[in-house]
């Protein structure tokens, strides 16, 4: 099942991106699997290694990462960003580092399974 995303993450800036429920949750858990990370880092480390493809606008990260702190996936302090502005850094919880494994196996089974799809006659 696919959803439209009009302000969470865009494939181009003027193209709403396509993308399956719970993406942008995977994402974040996958970028904070190097470590803790304020949410800008998160979202510039998504469009870096997406080779610029996906840009996650402010309007879904935040409540997404207020989310999985709500849930326990993710716990969060107060620090210093690499320019000394104030900022919120989050980081995998035992239970985040689970539901990436575990998000991480349901991808791969489900974009091979789109793979076969897509290559079939």
């Amino acid at each position: 099942m696919s959803i439209l995303l009009p302000k969470m993450i865009r494939e181009k800036e003027n193209d709403p991106g396509q993308l399956i429920q719970g993406t942008l949750e995977m994402l974040i858990l996958k970028a904070l699997a190097r470590g803790p990370a304020h949410g800008y880092a998160i979202a510039e480390w998504i469009h870096l290694t997406s080779h610029q493809v996906l840009k996650v606008e402010e309007g879904a990260l935040y409540p997404a990462l207020h989310r999985l702190q709500l849930r326990g996936i993710l716990s969060a302090t107060w620090g210093a960003s690499t320019n000394n502005r104030r900022a919120k850094f989050y980081q995998l919880t035992a239970l985040g580092q689970k539901r990436l494994n575990a998000e991480s196996q349901r991808w791969a089974r489900l974009s091979a399974a789109v793979a076969f799809v897509m290559q079939a006659s």
